[in-house]
């Protein structure tokens, strides 16, 4: 489509085309051709700055180029570096890794040491513990028949009694006393010591009031502790007026007794509590003891005795010290009778010696054939070269 003169043809019409003709046809051919020059200038003005800026490209490109070849190079480096540096950590890693292998080893081993060692002192208190316990178990089942024992009357007495008859022994000698002695009263008295007149024969009887005890010690409460008090105190006071009636006999006994009581508990207990009860017995002559306390006033009484023995024992001792005397007097006389005859003796020994040195030189004289100085008394001296008689 083209426009002239205000008019618009077709170039596509054949009634425009044959109007025009071959003239209108070359003017249109060049007009075509200067439409197209300017066309092609204003497509080079536009392309103008697109070819600025892709020159500005192809440099940046280039310098981007050239970067990356040094980032390249840089990268070699860098991982070449890395590489080495790599290779040392690698080895100090392992150097130190073997380093801490020693040590873990030595750890462990002196750990399996002190283990083991600790396994044998942990298995020899195990076995301490062990031994313990058997005794521990022992020592429950001695208490079990320990508590039989005392939970019975009978059992009971035959306990105090033994231990009474234990401290006896060790504390006197075996003539100083009696067991289950019969007085005259035909009482049984449990030991009668035989003590000098005065103060007489003592008799020594166990008593165990353990009931009582044992009643005051599980009290709970105000009444109920009053009246185990009371108990305890009319069954302490019961035994100190049996003995009292029944050990103590005029002119055969010594004026008092001695209850002894088996548990050092109870004998605390009677003399914290119950001090006039003691004192009652102290009235009736009759006095409370302990095993600890027993021992010590058995040990005054045997003193007592050794006193009196030695009383008994003087004219015996008189009579042993006149012999010994004539003995030491004999005994001196043989030996001032002994001393001389060593006296002589050592003078006699003292010649022999004498003459055994003279003899001996005159041996040596003879030996050496030195006759010259030989002198025999009322005899010649022989002299070599001399003619024999």
């Amino acid at each position: 489509m083209i426009e002239i003169g205000g008019v618009q043809y077709s170039l596509d019409d054949p009634l425009t085309l044959a109007a025009l003709g071959g003239g209108a046809v070359i003017l249109l051919m060049l007009l075509l051709l200067v439409l197209a020059v300017r066309a092609a200038g204003r497509a080079a003005r536009a392309s103008a700055p697109v070819l600025q800026h892709v020159s500005h490209l192809s440099h940046r490109v280039q310098g981007l180029s050239e970067g990356q070849e040094r980032l390249a190079g840089g990268l070699h480096h860098v991982t070449e570096a890395q590489a080495s540096s790599q290779t040392a950590m690698l080895e100090l890693m392992e150097r130190r890794l073997a380093e801490v292998q020693e040590r873990m080893g030595e750890s462990l081993h002196g750990s399996a040491r002190r283990t083991a060692r600790s396994l044998g002192e942990l298995q020899e208190r195990l076995q301490a513990i062990d031994k313990a316990q058997a005794n521990i178990t022992k020592l429950s089942g001695d208490v079990l028949s320990l508590q039989d024992i005392l939970s019975n009357k009978q059992t009971r007495g035959a306990f105090g009694e033994i231990q009474l008859r234990e401290i006896v022994s060790k504390a006197l000698p075996s003539d100083a006393y009696a067991l289950q002695a019969t007085l005259s009263n035909g009482r049984r008295a449990d030991c009668l010591i035989h003590m000098p007149q005065p103060p007489g024969p003592i008799v020594v009887d166990a008593k165990f009031p353990l009931e009582g005890y044992e009643a005051l010690m599980q009290a709970e409460g105000k009444e109920m502790r009053a009246r185990a008090a009371q108990a305890f105190r009319l069954s302490v006071r019961k035994h100190i007026r049996d003995i009292a009636a029944r050990y103590i006999i005029e002119g055969e006994t010594a004026e008092g007794a001695l209850m002894f009581l088996p548990s050092e508990a109870v004998y605390a207990e009677l003399h914290a509590r119950f001090p006039e009860v003691v004192r009652e017995g102290f009235e009736a002559r009759v006095w409370i003891v302990s095993p600890t306390t027993c021992m010590a006033t058995l040990n005054t009484l045997r003193a007592v005795l050794k006193d009196a023995r030695m009383k008994e024992q003087a004219g015996a001792i008189r009579r042993e010290l006149a012999l010994l005397y004539g003995d030491v007097e004999r005994l001196t006389g043989r030996v001032a009778n002994l001393d001389r005859h060593f006296g002589q003796a050592s003078r006699d020994i003292e010649e022999i010696k004498i003459s055994a040195d003279k003899a001996g030189r005159r041996a040596h004289r003879l030996d050496q054939f030195d006759f010259e100085e030989v002198e025999t008394p009322n005899m010649p001296v022989l002299r070599l070269g001399d003619p024999a008689e």
